[in-house]
């Protein structure tokens, strides 16, 4: 599949947000912080079809989770409060949340509500529509195999991948004048937004709180928690 090219402004660039090099793509108008200073399952929805941008990478968001606040969602970081862990999920919003999981895969969210809160939205899977190139080769890095297109960010971990995010960009501001964007994009019209369980927690997954873009190819697959037989 073919790189899709951004529509109304977005814009990829060098993670500077301007400077030689930049490729400016159409309309790029970055959400600000008032976008995020909502509850994170309000926020997640009006993500799809948002455009998240970091160096010479662009994905278009099409599968997005929200986490509640401390003592209400037990498959939220923050549900016992404040750790060194989870401090960013306490902080401002608009800003990334990058945490390590299963020993192996790095997954990443914009934190919502206001500071000190403690909320935010799992960027789960999109379609990356520029710097393919560049996503392709962090994904198949060591892998000795190649990635479809329709692959490189079908899921959290491979997200984070195709966007090079790491533990080192926990807590980077995405909104202006931060190095990463969210861009206004061409946000999923409501019809075609769907929403169900969350997939992978063993606690609170019943929350509808998954949502996606209806007949999207990005659209990761959903697979329920599974008990470990002890």
């Amino acid at each position: 599949m073919g790189e899709r090219q951004l529509t109304s402004g977005e814009r990829a660039g060098d993670g500077s947000g301007g400077g030689p090099g930049e490729r400016v793509l159409a309309g790029s108008v970055p959400l600000t912080r008032d976008f995020f200073d909502r509850p994170g399952h309000e926020v997640a929805p009006d993500l799809l079809g948002r455009v998240i941008t970091y160096g010479q990478v662009a994905v278009r968001l099409t599968e997005v989770e929200a986490y509640g606040v401390p003592g209400q969602d037990p498959a939220s970081h923050t549900f016992r409060g404040r750790t060194p862990r989870n401090a960013v999920m306490f902080g401002p919003p608009g800003h990334l949340y990058v945490y390590f999981t299963y020993g192996m895969h790095f997954c990443a969210n914009l934190v919502c509500l206001p500071e000190g809160v403690g909320s935010g939205v799992l960027l789960r899977a999109g379609e990356v529509v520029s710097g393919a190139e560049t996503a392709e080769a962090r994904r198949t890095a060591g892998a000795g195999r190649t990635v479809t297109r329709r692959d490189l960010a079908r899921g959290p971990a491979r997200l984070a991948v195709s966007l090079g995010f790491t533990r080192e960009h926990n807590g980077l501001d995405a909104c202006p004048p931060g190095p990463i964007r969210v861009l206004e994009g061409d946000p999923a019209t409501p019809g075609s937004i769907h929403s169900g369980p969350r997939t992978g927690v063993s606690a609170g997954q019943e929350t509808p709180w998954r949502f996606w873009i209806d007949g999207d190819r990005t659209v990761s697959p959903y697979r329920p928690h599974v008990p470990r037989r002890r």
